[in-house]
């Protein structure tokens, strides 16, 4: 019987394990849903009627409410009271203050960017990161399902030369102007376009422009995300534009980071036409050229990366 139930006991731990994301998707869903404001601004302990026909659900999925709550219950996120008449109502824990919009030391921004797809992805590839060379497993989940790459402005082919090397099935072309790219050898997988990103960009599953539009105006960004667009929608594509670039009055940099950031603009404003921008800023720059939807992830230290979709 003891071998049986130790037996069982490690089936249980394997599931736990398993399961354990569950707990950080829960999360996640009851933050998108505002969740923790809602009750926060009822005023007192909210009963689960009242959370219903308080959150910008589906009222087909309004059954399924309380077996959320109930696993947030668990994990401590929320908690419940009685009220008068014998019903129970749900109240915030310190936890789930933490997670509400206007408390200054807000853990929301960094649960939703640490738990956004493209950081979650690259966990997917960590045995592959194991059995290659590459630094980190993010690069992998970034370009995932990209077989062609066209790295604009791309110089003497330094990153898309990380990349081809990196992702062997992958056509990269590294294009910039026929000065840069003259008598420059490309490699089985690597090769060099001269060209002006004013004027056209080779098709490709994926864009990738890596601190060159704070270089510009946003006349300037338009016209070279206009190129983009045709570039990755041409040929019946329907890929993506990644960027590398700043994105400022970010609410978790802190002080010195942001600063440098805003020496950054500075530096653009007298050596340049260009600017470090907001989020208000680059969504016009995409809404502007004829995009759809992006992704903002501020992962890589002073810069963000950004997904751009037509």
């Amino acid at each position: 019987m003891r071998a049986t139930h130790e037996l069982l006991q490690a089936q249980a731990h394997i599931w736990n394990h398993i399961f354990s994301f569950i707990n950080s998707m829960s999360l996640k869903c009851a933050v998108q849903l505002d969740i923790p404001d809602v009750i926060q601004k009822h005023g007192q302990p909210m009963t689960l009627s009242e959370l219903v026909s308080a959150l910008p659900i589906s009222p087909t999925k309004a059954h399924f409410i309380p077996r959320l709550m109930r696993i947030l219950v668990h994990s401590g996120f929320f908690a419940r009271e009685s009220l008068n008449g014998g019903e129970q109502g749900y109240v915030l824990t310190d936890a789930s203050a933490l997670l509400l919009k206007d408390n200054p030391m807000s853990a929301r921004p960094f649960l939703l960017d640490m738990l956004n797809p493209i950081l979650t992805d690259p966990w997917q590839y960590l045995t592959t990161w194991f059995q290659n060379d590459n630094p980190t497993p993010f690069h992998v989940g970034v370009f995932q399902g990209v077989d062609s790459l066209v790295d604009v402005g791309g110089g003497t082919g330094t990153v898309a030369k990380s990349i081809a090397d990196a992702f062997p099935h992958m056509k990269c072309t590294a294009l910039d102007l026929p000065h840069v790219v003259a008598d420059l050898k490309g490699s089985k997988n690597l090769e060099y376009v001269a060209g002006n990103m004013f004027e056209a960009v080779p098709a490709a599953d994926a864009i990738f422009l890596k601190w060159i539009l704070h270089d510009w105006s946003d006349e300037e960004c338009v016209k070279i995300l206009k190129r983009c667009k045709e570039a990755v929608t041409r040929e019946g594509k329907k890929g993506k534009v990644i960027i590398v670039d700043m994105k400022v009055e970010n609410k978790n940099t802190n002080k010195e980071s942001g600063e440098t950031q805003l020496f950054f603009d500075m530096l653009m404003m007298v050596m340049a036409t260009g600017k470090e921008r907001n989020e208000k800023e680059w969504a016009k720059l995409f809404s502007d050229a004829g995009f759809s939807h992006y992704k903002i992830t501020p992962c890589l230290s002073l810069r963000s990366l950004i997904e751009v979709y037509p």
